[in-house]
């Protein structure tokens, strides 16, 4: 992160906390005289607007747009140029979530997840003492880390059901063939972000020489081709998508798996199956809220904290208050401590979905919070709702003329995945199946306990934390949509993108640039972002009892869209944390 970024980020915290509230700037008003948000404006167009972490896939977006496609095809194409241009978590090697809203007001949800390989058993990541296998072999690094890629089929079920009909597989795919076969100028962050990982890609022989350009490291400015990747996207436009689970694509995989001990085979990969769910519906202070089910915990969860915080009135408080932050850090523990117990993938384990949305639900756990003392993690156990039943991640979001929108979040899990470039393919490989439990009530990657539901199965799915949202009007039009990379911080950072929309006034780009904070339960802390909190409020919420972490970085990567109400016009806006670019026409 940049100086001149800091300095912004630590101007927009100032100016927002000495700012009376009623000179902050609501969506549809005029700007005072003057600005009083470091903010951006969003950007504006009139018809599509695409929202990602690169600039290319968002113009490859607006192109599908522009000849013709609906948002499906968009995203589908968003989908494979980030596999090309964002290989952090960009991806055809990982898995991920679609939430779609059809222009008619009709949803779904698309779940290409990945999948356990046949041979993940339950203790597969541990030694013969019992304890988690480290480095090679463990959950997260090398073949054996990979779950069953579902990309491929996630995009192939959302064209054959959503897609306009007026372009093909083949076309969608090009875009990022191209830019794979040509290929494009590094940034500075991007070359950087490689070279940083080049202890976990210095390990894997097609991961070096693609990556890290055989140990001489690409710098900015330097062009990044990946011919192999762009063979892979040549088999797939004639094969279809299929071919990456039964063609030449899948057996280069099995066999590069085979000969370096992974789990995968190609029967894995000829069984795995995208799923359409039914997207999670609540609604906050009136407003629609539509999210994802499990194997996502991200919509539960959010719902859940959103139910709390319903409770209290949240627009009385300055943003950036104690008073607020604490209420808000009550309700992320409480609802952590749930997710920790409860969830996992609802086709394997009985997920109490039902009771845990409840609005019911939220008053007992509300009444448990004290409004001038910090709970404690080790009180705050997992509650009783009725009946049972990466950070290197990234999300986008389309929204196109007819009014069809997608909220899209896929990854690798951490950055760059396992670090394995399956040889002849260029497809960097997950390491999702450290989202299971390798060991239940052990931390994974992200420092998060997870229960004996999330245990690892044969075609099990881990439990995610992505969020893919959409917020709607009170008459049930589409208002906005948002969603951001960025392990379990995904739920919370959703979550205060909503709260500093709905209870703060701010528009979509003021809302994703603020400040963030997080708390998953365990460890019982409030983690927050460099210029986040003021030396006053966190002296405030350390008397209150909280324990405060300062971040060295800061957290997620959101993009989003909002409908402006009076005009229609698209506003779209990507995170000042990233590079990522809001394209429209």
């Amino acid at each position: 992160m940049s100086a001149i970024r800091s300095a912004v980020f630590f101007l927009l915290a100032f100016l927002f906390v000495n700012a009376p509230l009623s000179q902050l700037r609501r969506p549809g008003a005029a700007r005072p005289g003057v600005a009083v948000a470091a903010s951006r404006e969003p950007v504006r167009a009139a018809r599509g607007m695409v929202a990602s972490t690169n600039k290319l896939a968002s113009e490859v977006g607006v192109d599908i747009l522009k000849r013709g496609g609906n948002a499906v095809d968009a995203a589908i194409a968003v989908a494979f140029a980030l596999a090309v241009t964002y290989p952090a978590a960009g991806n055809l090697g990982g898995g991920g979530f679609m939430l779609i809203r059809r222009r008619d007001g009709r949803m779904t949800a698309i779940d290409y997840r990945e999948m356990a390989p046949q041979a993940a058993t339950r203790n597969v990541y541990l030694d013969p003492q019992g304890n988690l296998i480290e480095g090679e072999g463990s959950s997260t690094i090398g073949y054996r880390a990979a779950g069953v890629p579902g990309t491929v089929a996630g995009m192939e079920l959302a064209l054959r059901k959503y897609g306009s009909g007026r372009l093909t597989w083949a076309q969608l795919a090009e875009p990022a063939r191209l830019l794979a076969a040509n290929g494009f100028t590094v940034s500075h962050l991007f070359a950087r972000s490689l070279r940083g990982s080049n202890e976990l890609l210095g390990r894997y022989a097609d991961s070096k020489r693609i990556f890290l350009n055989g140990g001489r490291y690409f710098n900015e400015g330097d062009t990044l081709r990946q011919p192999e990747l762009a063979a892979t996207f040549a088999r797939l436009q004639r094969g279809g998508a299929r071919e990456f689970y039964e063609g030449e694509t899948a057996r280069l995989i099995a066999e590069d798996m085979r000969r370096n001990k992974g789990l995968m085979t190609l029967e894995d990969l000829r069984g795995y199956e995208a799923k359409e769910r039914v997207p999670l519906r609540s609604t906050y202070r009136g407003y629609g809220v539509i999210s994802m089910p499990p194997p996502s915990s991200g919509g539960a969860v959010l719902i859940e904290m959103l139910n709390i915080l319903e409770g209290y009135d949240l627009r009385g408080m300055n943003w950036a208050s104690s008073e607020k932050y604490h209420l808000v850090t009550e309700a992320m523990r409480r609802a952590f401590a749930d997710r920790a117990e409860y969830m996992g993938d609802a086709d394997f384990v009985k997920v109490p979905i039902d009771g845990l949305i409840d609005k019911k639900y939220a008053e007992r756990l509300r009444a448990s919070i004290n409004l001038e003392r910090a709970s404690t993690s080790a009180e705050v156990r997992a509650g009783r709702p009725a009946g049972y039943e990466s950070e290197e991640t990234t999300h986008f979001t389309v929204v196109d003329a007819e009014g069809n929108a997608v909220s899209n979040t896929y990854t690798l899990n951490l950055g760059y995945g396992s670090g394995v470039t399956a040889r002849g393919t260029g497809i960097l490989l997950n390491n999702e199946m450290d989202d299971f439990a390798a060991k239940p009530g052990t931390p994974n990657a992200f420092g998060l306990i997870q229960g004996e539901r999330n245990a690892v199965a044969p075609r099990k799915r881990p439990l995610s934390a992505m969020t893919p949202t959409f917020v709607l009007r009170k008459d049930g039009t589409l208002w906005f949509t948002i969603g951001t990379p960025g392990g379990p911080t995904i739920i919370n950072t959703v979550l205060q993108a909503i709260i500093n929309i709905v209870d703060h006034d701010m528009d979509i780009q003021e809302a994703i640039d603020s400040p963030r904070i997080h708390h998953q339960w365990l460890p019982d802390q409030i983690v927050h972002e460099p210029y986040g909190l003021s030396a006053d409020t966190q002296r405030a919420l350390t008397a209150r009892g909280h324990t405060l972490v300062a971040r060295p970085r800061y957290m997620g990567d959101a993009h989003g869209i909002m409908i402006e109400e009076k005009t229609g016009v698209r506003l779209g806006a990507s995170d000042s944390r990233n590079e990522g670019a809001a394209v429209g026409y």
